[in-house]
């Protein structure tokens, strides 16, 4: 029997569509396939006190009170590094205290402890309304526990007597971030 051309190329696609079938998802007694993922930097925060209560011990003695707080962290290996910042976004009221404002010696003021990796900040920082300050920093390659770490901030506000009688709040806004 003589093939013709018109056959013989009808043979060579069908033989080349069945190989390119061969080629793929081959069915076989195992199988395999790569489970890749990319770890990023990453950080949030859970503030654990909804409202501070600032109080005082006694007659003209500084309000205090202390905020609890919750972190996870995650930075690069090499060059990553992280942040807690705060910022005061809604200044006390008028008559009160002033964050953007104190009469002098005045100003609001906290401390901070946070567990490790973080390292708090120091000493005695002055609340802002016009930027954000340290609360805790991290280095390359910190990670926090998979339930978080704790951290705290302790207020400190002076009791002067020029503030009038009242209740009197301000929003404290934590931010963290990790590259």
């Amino acid at each position: 029997m003589k093939r013709g051309p018109v056959s013989i190329a009808r043979s060579v696609i069908l033989m080349a569509g069945l190989g390119a079938a061969s080629a793929f998802g081959q069915f076989a007694a195992t199988g395999t396939t790569n489970v890749s993922v990319t770890v990023s930097p990453e950080a949030a925060i859970q503030i654990n006190t909804a409202t501070t209560s600032l109080t005082s011990a006694g007659l003209f003695a500084d309000y205090t009170g202390t905020t609890n707080l919750t972190y996870k962290i995650r930075t690069s290996q090499t060059s990553g590094s992280g942040s807690i910042v705060m910022k005061i976004t809604t200044d006390f009221g008028a008559g009160g205290p002033s964050v953007a404002s104190p009469p002098t010696g005045d100003a609001l003021t906290y401390t901070c402890t946070v567990a490790s990796p973080g390292t708090a900040c120091t000493g005695s920082v002055t609340a802002l309304t016009t930027g954000n300050t340290s609360v805790a920093t991290f280095g390359a390659g910190a990670s926090s526990a998979k339930a978080g770490n704790t951290g705290s901030v302790t207020w400190d506000l002076p009791d002067d007597p020029a503030y009038k009688a009242g209740t009197y709040s301000a929003i404290a806004t934590f931010t963290i971030s990790a590259s």
